[in-house]
């Protein structure tokens, strides 16, 4: 069992519903991002998302796109985000990481390089926006090899056919997008996304989350009674930003909680 499917477990066995929290590698300085994740999980995270800055991350919105640009500013590439798992796993041995972002990077250095460099530093998964599931067959047999979770994207677009390859070589979890639309716009309508996920369902055994437009408690309450997870990112970029470099860690641990302690009134 992989330790994303073993955190879910254990989770469903409490009756909890998962939370999933976003940041950019390298924003707002690379000497914070592993602090922020520690704030993450002390905040109450059950899994880290850990972006892999890119120069064209088409499918998030302004605020992720932000990241992207101050990360990239930094100097900050692939290898200094692998820097950052394996300096995260020295204290935290337990917490599933995902790294999240575009096929370029990851093609640059080559499949085979990154799913042993995910390895090596204690990295559980990755989800690749513009790996489309039916070209990645031998891709996702690899990472699973590797006990490496390949986690796929479902959009409120998708059709039966995308969902039933998604079931066939997915991993660790389905990552539903909830809007038709880029990271962090709209609101969520949580009956469609019910809807959706029942749909979904009949043909995906693994846990679904769901993430684009969770903004506050209150939205993360009404998505987790249908979804085994919920997928914060951009809100959580825009406390940094608010933050400014002193207070953002401060910052991000005070609101992560806010939302666990919402997902467990």
């Amino acid at each position: 069992m992989s330790k994303i499917a073993a955190t879910f477990s254990a989770l469903k066995a409490h009756n909890k519903t998962a939370l999933v929290t976003f940041i950019t590698a390298g924003d707002p300085s690379p000497e914070l991002t592993v602090p922020l994740m520690h704030a993450m999980v002390a905040g109450g995270a059950d899994i880290l998302e850990l972006g892999v800055p890119f120069s064209d991350p088409m499918a998030e919105g302004p605020v992720i796109q932000r990241a992207c640009e101050r990360a990239l500013a930094n100097g900050v590439g692939i290898h200094d985000v692998f820097g950052s798992v394996a300096e995260f796993r020295k204290t935290n041995q337990t917490t599933p990481v995902v790294l999240m972002g575009y096929a370029n990077p990851i093609e640059r250095i080559g499949a085979a390089a990154f799913i042993a460099k995910s390895q090596a530093v204690g990295a559980d998964g990755a989800i690749v926006v513009d790996y489309p599931p039916e070209e990645c067959e031998e891709f996702a047999a690899a990472m699973r090899a590797a006990e490496l979770d390949l986690i796929f994207l479902l959009a409120p677009t998708s059709t039966e056919a995308r969902i039933a390859q998604v079931a066939k070589v997915g991993g660790g979890f389905s990552y539903y997008v909830s809007l038709k639309g880029v990271t962090g716009a709209g609101n969520i309508d949580t009956v469609e996304v019910a809807e959706r996920l029942t749909a979904i369902r009949r043909h995906v055994q693994l846990p679904i989350g769901v993430g684009f437009g969770i903004r506050d408690g209150a939205t993360a309450r009404a998505v987790a009674e249908v979804a085994d997870a919920v997928v914060i990112g951009s809100r959580i970029i825009q406390e940094i930003e608010s933050a400014g470099k002193d207070k953002a860690v401060a910052a991000v641990q005070t609101f992560v909680t806010g939302i666990r302690t919402a997902l467990d009134a």
